[in-house]
This record gives C-alpha cells, structure tokens and sequence, in this order.
C-alpha cells in the first residue's frame, strides 16, 4: 500500500532552536508562515524609505496611544510568525518585552510590496484575516497604489479599498496623502 509523502513542519519553538544553533543566521531575512521557512525579499531603498516615514508620522501623530512595531515578529500560533513591515499594536507598557504580540493585541498591519506583492495578497493576508487581524494594508509599490483590507472573515477579508495617487486614507483617524505615503512628491 503506498503512502501519501507528508511534509514535515516546524512550529515556533523549532525556529528559534534553529537560529539558536546557527542553521538560521541573525542577519538572515526569514519569516515562519504556515510552518515552512520563507526567505523574505531584499528591502529596496524606496521599500525602506516608505516604511520610515510611516514608521515616522504614526509615531508623531500616535506616541504613547499605541505600539508601533517595525519588521518585528508578530506570533500568529504555534506555526506562524511573520514579521510585517509595520505594526500597530494596543499600548503595552513594556514594549512586548515580555513576549511578542499575538493576534489580539493587533489593531493593523502593513505590508510594502515590491516583488513580494503575490505573497503578500495570496499568503499573508488570508494569514492575516484567518486570525482575525481587523486591518490589512498593503502598499503596492510597482501600482502605486494601497490596497486595504477590513472584516476578516474566515480566511479573506470582506472589504477591500484600492487608493491610488490624489486619494486620502485614513488611518487611526488621521488623514494621510497616498502620495505622500508613496514618496512621489
């Protein structure tokens, strides 16, 4: 009787084990979706820039309101834990010292795709929406343009925005110009 060949996964604590021993090097760019190990594309210098300034104007208009996290590790469950570009997290007072954010304390993440566009829609977000993440926000750098994402139901979201140049997007109650996000201007 032949049997079905069934791939192996890792959870959480088996990826920290193997940064730990050396297998996966601290300056390796790597998240652990769905139990498999992905590389993560390199940063480009707008990619960066885009996530700096946002980083920036989110701190300026929403210090001590929330915690804003940049490309730092968010544990979904046992086997998922992705580093999105920019997260804004419910204030705790010791940072996440303690331990990294779960989906619960998550208000929006923020995903700035290049060439990892594809993931970011096809295996991020479902990611994102299946643990009831309440926004997406994925910047689209080749479209100019940002897709955001609310309702998680299920494994999608049910509500989808696209903004593009000269369009206006709130966030946090707080306007923002998307080209200004997009550093065109």
């Amino acid at each position: 009787m032949a049997t079905e060949v069934v791939k192996r996964l890792i959870n959480v604590d088996e990826y920290y084990k193997m940064a730990e021993v050396g297998i996966l090097k601290a300056e390796e760019p790597v998240e652990l979706i769905h139990g498999e190990i992905f590389q993560m594309s390199p940063i480009g210098s707008r990619h960066a820039a885009i996530v700096d300034r946002l980083a920036r104007k989110l701190n300026q208009l929403l210090s001590n309101q929330i915690n804003i996290r940049v490309q730092n590790p968010i544990r979904l469950d046992i086997n998922n834990e992705p580093e999105p570009d920019i997260s804004l997290l419910k204030h705790k007072a010791d940072d996440y010292a303690s331990s990294h954010p779960g989906p619960a304390d998550v208000l929006a993440l923020f995903e700035i795709a290049g060439s990892s566009i594809r993931f970011d829609k096809e295996v991020k977000a479902p990611l994102y929406a299946a643990h009831g993440i309440p926004e997406c926000w994925i910047i689209d750098l080749e479209n100019n343009q940002i897709e955001f994402l609310s309702k998680p139901q299920g494994d999608s979201y049910t509500e989808t925005r696209v903004f593009v140049l000269g369009d206006e997007v709130w966030l946090m109650g707080k306007r923002f110009s998307v080209k200004a996000l997009l550093i065109l201007d």
